[in-house]
């Protein structure tokens, strides 16, 4: 039965973790005599736990007190105190869940910013441009005092966004323990044993990129050794501290077996003086590493049970073994029946979940009107403490759902057929365009919220969304931008306000998840069989047409993108559900078309996002995601111009798929990753502005972006954008950047001539 349609458990609203009583019934009916809250197998690791919680506090605390932060209205203190307290009400909530072992609470999961920036200050690792800026940590993330920040990327297959470290020959790696040893201090202050997590060394260099200025051919990985040394450091000083450290190191799920894995545990588990070691793998089958993990004599292995149960778990008998059967991806109740079975035949001795739940709404209380079945993170935790008490049940384990087979994808005409009947457009030499979105103001937001309330009647909101829209498009004829958006005033997000005109979805009405930083989304929840009960946009999309001479583009959200930024059912494979949306998209680019919209973009920044960890796996993927955006779009006329967009998410890794999408422009973030721009068959429009940085990006600064660019790509492909939507920058900061954009364009037009 999919996890969608179970019976939901009797999970009661109050507040304190007694009340909580998931799989009660199972468990009066099965507790063994004497069992309790023991563990299920005699170990000192606690016999459940989490692997990490969410950050940004259950009504966004830190967000608000990070914005206030970086307004220049609260100081670094007023800041430091919110996270204080949101890390002392998670260690709280918590425990009254019922995780009341020592160690059973992780600690220095909490992060002002990511998680893997504060793994590169634990060690140093901050480049020197940054040590003068007044806050180099900040510098870092969002750039300051002329500095751009460092690259920021996806985290795996997930929409999480972290800061690239960047590694050189020379970086002086040392430990800085003052954040894991202060949680620690927090915790024990408060009555809480803590377990520390650190973000394992292998994982860390894996993710980060060489410095500027470093020998061709570095490898961040060739500094395993020292960056081995300040791990050392850190374990020393934790020795006294803490019972268990946890080492995350999901990279094993990637490229586990490399020689890099048996080195630095050999060295970790072999120094003298450490808290036993707990080595954490998630986000799927880490079976392949499992050999290379076990010649060191770690203490302990986490692995993901979701995805099935790995290969070679028996090497790790003896030791405590973590079996993550509830899901911190998905918001589905765990099958009680399925995952004690995966506990049994992985010889699991404590429970916990696959990953951080940093993936997962914090709680289902105050939700109202979503589909059975669900669980966000508070409720998980009680299923894992359930679980435990429960304990493993042998028994058939249950195989994950396999995929269907691929789609071949749609065409439209060749694209040079395509480029021909595009030409009345008008448009000149480089010409110059948006993303899509531009700044959502604060009296937009509260527009939006009164209206959802029924503070403010829907016609004086929709007269609203008018002015607002006639304010952008005049903003940008003014600017001398080529290509206009309507900026998408009446969407409180690319995904979600789809999904609200999409039958088959719900939404909630706190299930923020962190984004990046401050960047926090609602992923809608994708329970049924989707459907288009009637055109979305096209009213927007006409009236900012009205506005103006020149195209203004219809803006959708691919189908890919969809998929990938909501909870999705897990009945049907996701190739089936991705193809249902395609046709709801594909209904409504027709819409677009016929009411006149000569330009329509349909994003799909989530493309590499949804790309398997392991090679093996991509190509099938990538063959079914390319069908499903082709089947979208290849409804459209020749003279209709098609944009897809893609931002932060490694695209030179899926430059074929990307090929593939056979859209007339694409365009790709590359101010702040460094993408190095390559020979592309059609136009291609490589961001020249990083709208996640406040920062103002200088004309000479465009303007040899825009030859780089020229030096693969001829003038009559090349475009000229951000690197993403406006939405989460102020009006000063878009006109400054956006006039700085144009201004180039026009510069290197004219030395065209």
């Amino acid at each position: 039965m999919p996890r969608h349609q179970r019976e939901a458990l009797d999970v009661p609203q109050g507040r304190h973790g007694d009340q909580y009583r998931p799989f009660a019934a199972l468990i009066d009916r099965e507790k063994r005599p004497g069992c309790g809250h023991d563990p299920l197998v005699t170990t000192e690791f606690p016999s459940a736990t989490i692997l990490g919680y969410p950050r940004i506090g259950p009504d966004r605390e830190l967000k608000r007190a990070l914005e206030e932060h970086w307004a220049g209205r609260t100081g670094r203190a007023e800041l430091e105190a919110t996270g204080r307290r949101l890390r002392a009400e998670s260690w709280r909530r918590l425990h009254e869940l019922g995780l009341r072992e020592p160690g059973a609470l992780p600690s220095n999961t909490f992060s002002l910013y990511d998680h893997v920036l504060d793994a590169a200050v634990m060690l140093d690792a901050v480049p020197e441009r940054y040590r003068g800026a007044a806050d180099p940590y900040f510098a870092m993330a969002r750039g300051a005092d002329g500095l751009p920040p460092l690259r920021m990327t996806k985290w795996f297959d997930t929409n999480y966004h972290y800061i690239v470290p960047e590694i050189a020959p020379r970086t002086a790696f040392r430990a800085v323990a003052d954040k894991v040893l202060g949680e620690l201090a927090e915790a024990r202050a408060l009555g809480y044993e803590t377990r520390p997590v650190l973000l394992g060394p292998v994982t860390f260099l894996r993710l980060a990129q060489a410095a500027p200025g470093a020998p061709g051919g570095f490898d961040p990985l060739d500094r395993l050794d020292d960056v081995l040394d300040a791990y050392g450091e850190l374990l020393a000083a934790l020795a006294g501290e803490a019972a268990w450290v946890q080492l995350d190191e999901p990279i094993l799920v990637v490229d586990g077996g490399s020689p890099a894995v048996r080195h630095a545990y050999r060295r970790l588990a072999g120094l003298p003086t450490r808290p036993r070691l707990l080595v954490a793998s998630y986000f799927g089958d880490a079976g392949d590493a499992l050999p290379a993990l076990a010649v060191a004599p770690v203490d302990g292995v986490a692995v993901d049970l979701t995805h099935g149960v790995p290969r070679n778990l028996e090497l790790f008998e003896g030791r405590s073994v973590v079996g993550g059967v509830v899901s911190g991806r998905e918001v589905w109740r765990t099958d009680p029946d399925a995952a004690r079975a995966r506990l049994a035949a992985a010889g699991a001795t404590s429970v916990s979940t696959s990953c951080s739940l940093l993936h997962v709404p914090y709680t289902l209380r105050g939700e109202s009107g979503l589909p059975s079945g669900l669980a966000f993170a508070e409720e998980k935790v009680a299923e894992v403490v359930a679980l435990a008490a429960l304990g493993p049940k042998a028994g058939p384990v249950p195989v994950p759902p396999r995929p269907a087979g691929e789609v071949r994808a749609e065409s439209r005409g060749p694209y040079e057929a395509r480029a021909a009947a595009q030409r009345d457009l008008g448009l000149p030499a480089l010409p110059t365009t948006t993303i899509g979105s531009f700044p959502q103001t604060g009296e937009l937001r509260a527009a939006r919220s009164a209206v959802a309330a029924g503070r403010l009647p829907v016609a004086e909101y929709e007269a609203r969304i008018e002015a607002e829209i006639a304010r952008v498009i005049r903003e940008q004829e003014a600017l001398g931008l080529d290509v206009l958006v309507h900026g998408e005033p009446e969407r409180n997000d690319m995904v979600q306000y789809f999904a609200e005109h999409l039958d088959g979805f719900a939404v909630t009405r706190n299930g923020w998840v962190q984004s990046y930083g401050s960047r926090c989304t609602r992923p809608p929840i994708l329970h049924g069989d989707v459907s288009r009960p009637g055109p979305i946009t096209v009213r927007w999309a006409t009236y900012a047409q009205s506005l103006t001479a020149r195209p203004v583009k219809g803006m959708l959200t691919g189908p890919v993108t969809i998929v990938a930024w909501s909870f999705v059912r897990d009945d049907i494979a996701l190739r089936d559900v991705t193809m249902q949306v395609a046709d709801a998209v594909r209904a409504e680019v027709a819409d677009l078309e016929a009411a006149g919209v000569r330009v329509i973009q349909v994003d799909e920044p989530a493309l590499r996002e949804l790309l398997p960890l392991r090679r093996e796996e991509r190509a099938g993927y990538l063959a079914w995601a390319v069908a499903a955006y082709r089947r979208a779009t290849s409804g459209a006329a020749d003279a209709t111009q098609i944009h897809t967009h893609l931002c932060y998410s490694d695209a030179g890794e899926v430059l074929e798929a990307i090929d593939a999408l056979d859209a007339d422009v694409t365009s790709i973030e590359a101010a702040r990753s460094g993408f190095a721009v390559q020979e592309f068959s059609r136009g291609i429009g490589p961001g020249v502005y990083d709208i996640h940085s406040p920062r103002i990006p200088g004309r000479d600064e465009v303007v040899a972006r825009l030859r780089r660019a020229l030096a693969a790509v001829p003038a009559s492909r090349l475009w000229v954008n951000p690197d993403c939507g406006l939405k989460t920058r102020t009006y000063d900061e878009v006109r400054a950047s956006l006039a700085n954009v144009v201004g180039a364009a026009e510069i290197v037009r004219k030395s065209l001539k």
